[in-house]
């Protein structure tokens, strides 16, 4: 049976489609991530799977639990780490965690085994205001106030949104371990890097799916080869190279513009040579593999075509 079957949903805020004829289908104990930009459609998913709203069309079970039919029972079985830190910011670590266990009819003590790892490292500041918490540590209550009653399946909305980067590599080793145990884990981002984390994936983009599988089969499908391109004044080179005939995109990656190519038209050498026709005579071009962002970009249709 899988832990997550979701149909056609679809829905609206008056005239924007937030989220348009949606059908996943994920594995008990694996990782999902749903990967998309701000304003993709990312929480309104959640929030329907999670009983918070109603889809305008469409169905879907949480554990063989209908969405809408037998939401109380979802609850029941489901832990949610919303996208904003959503605790009681004026009560205490251990408040926060003793209040949470009590609305799903346990206690600390009864679940310490499924907490202690992620607990102990914010135990010492367990009599520490919420809302005093720094980002990682506040970040750690919240998951451990979602797990403290044994849920099925996990939905982590943006969880490391706005947290540093050893924060975000820590969380994501305790993501690991809780699905060691069993749980299934249903988490959005919009980093890219985040994706090859996961154990399968889907790409969102205005509440659509535009791909979707595990990391490896998404990379492997894209129909390009890629060259990473550096050289001085980088915005000028940027418009250069998207002329180039045979180049199919162009876009900045950090230090460095990802062109994509046709083989069959162009090359390394010709692309290069095209370049210090315009100017850019000391560039330099890399073939790289293409990243989930990459897929992501000729997915989502954002291309500059020659």
């Amino acid at each position: 049976m899988a832990a997550i079957e979701i149909r056609n949903i679809s829905k609206s805020y008056r005239d924007i489609r937030a989220v348009q004829d949606i059908s996943l289908k994920v594995d008990e104990g694996e990782i999902f991530g749903l990967i998309g930009p701000d304003g993709a459609g990312k929480t309104t998913l959640f929030r329907i799977m999670t009983t918070l709203m109603l889809a305008d069309s469409g169905s879907g079970e949480i554990c063989g639990h209908d969405i809408v039919r037998d939401y109380y029972g979802i609850r029941k079985i489901i832990g949610y780490m919303p996208g904003k830190f959503s605790l009681y910011q004026d009560l205490s670590v251990r408040e926060n965690l003793e209040f949470f266990a009590t609305l799903f009819g346990t206690t600390i003590k009864d679940n310490y085994d499924n907490i202690k790892e992620i607990y102990s490292q914010i135990e010492p500041f367990r009599d520490r205001r919420a809302g005093k918490l720094s980002g990682g540590m506040k970040q750690k209550l919240a998951l451990c106030c979602a797990l403290v009653h044994r849920p099925s399946v996990l939905f982590l909305d943006e969880p490391t949104t706005g947290v540093d980067a050893v924060s975000r590599k820590d969380f994501w080793t305790m993501l690991r371990r809780i699905r060691s145990s069993g749980v299934t884990i249903f988490v959005s981002t919009p980093y890219m890097d985040e994706a090859a984390l996961c154990d399968r994936l889907a790409l969102i983009q205005n509440g659509g799916i535009i791909g979707s599988g595990t990391p490896e089969e998404i990379v492997s499908a894209y129909p390009y080869r890629i060259l990473a391109v550096k050289g001085p004044s980088m915005y000028p080179l940027l418009k250069a190279l998207r002329k180039i005939d045979g180049t199919v995109s162009c876009f900045s990656f950090g230090d460095c513009h990802h062109v994509a190519y046709d083989p069959a038209r162009t090359c390394r050498e010709a692309i290069l040579g095209k370049a210090a026709e315009e100017g850019f005579a000391d560039c330099s071009a890399e073939e790289i593999s293409p990243g989930i962002e990459d897929c992501f970009m000729q997915l989502s249709g954002k291309w500059i075509l020659n």
